[in-house]
């Protein structure tokens, strides 16, 4: 006969220092024998196997102990060894699962009447409370709010919203944690020591994330590697036992987007299909993946990441090969398809075709970042500017050009009021004592007030676009405003465009402001100089296309 004790047995805690990520319930407990404030009813709460039962069993051989130190039991007494070897009849414990009905807790009531027989408590331990029917938590009600002074009570569930909100009421909840991955993997490693086995941190990381954060599962876990490995225990072992998706594989997959090779693809279904790999899981663990990059991404670290420490590093190499806005992208396409494969009739096939629609997005760029390449190109500006450079060379030329323009546009209404703006805002600027070129000039001009207009569009935008450039010459700026209102604009916001022109001339500029029509504002109010920029921002287009026209506003 063998003795062989599973190592979810053998290392069951003692003593509430020994339980694992739960200090937080520990502690108080502790606190509670130290100052004497025993509760009579106590609902332990959490995942399976994170210690509810196991802090239960504590809890009660601590009240019973004879020799208690720091609030902890001795485990050497004679109480303790009794409840130890499961021997002592004042500690019982109950499965609520199979004694769920009004009976049984009829036969509890008349048993809690009678005093313990050796200890100073008689505990009560009913595990999987949950189940009890609801006639039985009714019958329960009278006996758990006042119990003999010698009863405590020790409830522990998974599900605790299905405990009727008149026991929760009448006990003292604490809720249990599930485990960090690192304290679990700390607790295999020093079981592993402790019993002479050879085994390396990214087996005890695979054995600890299948788990899920119930120690007892990776405990579980642990022993079935044990026993398949017969010698050193390595992450490829490991793997292949409990049959999970290698982690390389998705790193294949990152390597590929990176690379646009779409032979991965194909490669990665059919390693898939022949290993016997759930899909779902594998969409999981890709999901998972990605996120580890964008916290590596955002965070320049890998202290986010459950992983083992060489799945980290290579995790640090993708901080300058993703951006934010990728790999939200391809997270946000991953979360979809990870529903859609649920759903689909043939996965091997969804796989294929999410993976390619992951190779074939392209990288994407900010507007700021497309707003700031115009213009380095000349022929690319040629394209967009209206009209050409050659207007701007004689300031009498253009002015004449431009009263062609309105007097066409007067005689045919389909010439583009937005086109004819653009073209009036710049025709009558007039670059002079510059020492950079003109074309250079009226480029980062042009881009300046684009990027402007992407950031500031209904406060700055409008005034900057019926502004007039007149010369720039080292440090100054000399700009035409078209009205008093508009000069207070660019008051309002000098500390944003001094900054902002050093993005695209190279230097702080100093606006020089100087007004072409007269408009007061009101009693020169910020306020209602605010209230009259929003305004004109709202009306700008309606007033342009009756300038440009020939008409008059009525008001």
């Amino acid at each position: 006969m063998s003795n062989f004790i599973v190592t979810a047995r053998k290392w069951r805690p003692i003593r509430f220092d020994d339980v694992v990520g739960q200090e937080h319930i520990t502690s108080t407990l502790k606190n509670a024998i130290k100052e004497k404030r025993i509760a009579h009813a106590y609902l332990f709460t959490g995942p399976r196997g994170v210690g509810k039962t196991t802090t239960a069993r504590i809890l009660a051989k601590t009240l019973n102990c004879e020799n208690r130190k720091d609030s902890e039991p001795c485990n050497n007494c004679e109480m303790c060894k009794s409840i130890q070897n499961s021997q002592l009849i004042d500690i019982i414990e109950i499965d609520g699962a199979s004694n769920r009905g009004i009976d049984e807790i009829r036969t509890l009531r008349e048993s809690v009447k009678y005093a313990p027989s050796r200890g100073k408590y008689k505990v009560y331990i009913i595990d999987e409370v949950h189940m009890l029917t609801k006639e039985s938590f009714n019958a329960f009600l009278k006996t758990l709010e006042e119990p003999p002074e010698h009863i405590v009570f020790i409830f522990a569930t998974t599900d605790v919203h299905k405990v009727p909100l008149t026991i929760i009421s009448r006990c003292q909840r604490y809720d249990f944690r599930r485990i960090q991955l690192d304290k679990i993997k700390d607790t295999l490693r020093n079981i592993a020591s402790e019993e002479k086995i050879n085994i390396d941190d990214k087996s005890l990381t695979i054995i600890a994330k299948k788990a899920d954060g119930a120690l007892r599962d990776a405990e579980s876990y642990f022993d079935q590697v044990v026993s398949y490995a017969r010698g050193k225990i390595d992450g490829e072992l490991v793997t292949q036992m409990l049959n999970l998706v290698d982690e390389e594989t998705y790193f294949q997959i990152s390597d590929a987007i990176l690379n646009k090779d779409y032979k991965v693809v194909f490669q990665t279904s059919e390693k898939i299909f022949n290993n016997g790999w759930d899909f779902s899981d594998f969409m999981n663990g890709l999901v998972e993946h990605f996120r580890n990059i964008l916290s590596v991404v955002v965070t320049n670290t890998a202290n986010e990441i459950e992983s083992a420490e060489i799945y980290k590093n290579q995790h640090l190499e993708y901080r300058n090969k993703f951006s934010e806005s990728d790999l939200l992208r391809l997270l946000n396409f991953l979360n979809k398809s990870q529903q859609e494969l649920r759903f689909s009739q043939n996965q091997k096939l969804k796989i294929e075709l999410t993976l390619s629609h992951l190779i074939a997005l392209e990288s994407s760029k900010t507007i700021t970042e497309l707003i700031s390449s115009i213009g380095t190109d000349d022929q690319k500006f040629d394209r967009i500017k209206e009209p050409s450079a050659s207007l701007y060379k004689d300031q009498k030329e253009t002015k004449k050009k431009d009263e062609s323009l309105v007097s066409e546009t007067s005689d045919n209404r389909e010439v583009s009021p937005i086109k004819k703006f653009e073209v009036s805002t710049q025709v009558n600027s007039v670059i002079t004592n510059s020492e950079m070129g003109f074309d250079v000039i009226m480029n980062k001009w042009k881009s300046f007030i684009e990027s402007v207009s992407v950031e500031k569009g209904l406060t700055l935008a409008p005034a900057l676009k019926n502004a007039n450039l007149l010369s720039l010459k080292e440090n100054n700026l000399n700009i035409s405003a078209g009205t008093d209102s508009d000069i207070n604009t660019f008051k309002l916001h000098e500390k944003y465009l001094v900054k902002k022109s050093e993005e695209y001339f190279g230097r702080r500029l100093n606006f020089i402001l100087s007004s072409s029509n007269k408009e007061s504002l009101p009693n020169s109010n910020p306020a209602a100089s605010i209230k009259l920029i929003l305004e004109k921002s709202q009306n700008a287009y309606e007033d342009i296309v009756i300038k440009e026209l020939g008409g008059e506003k009525i008001v």
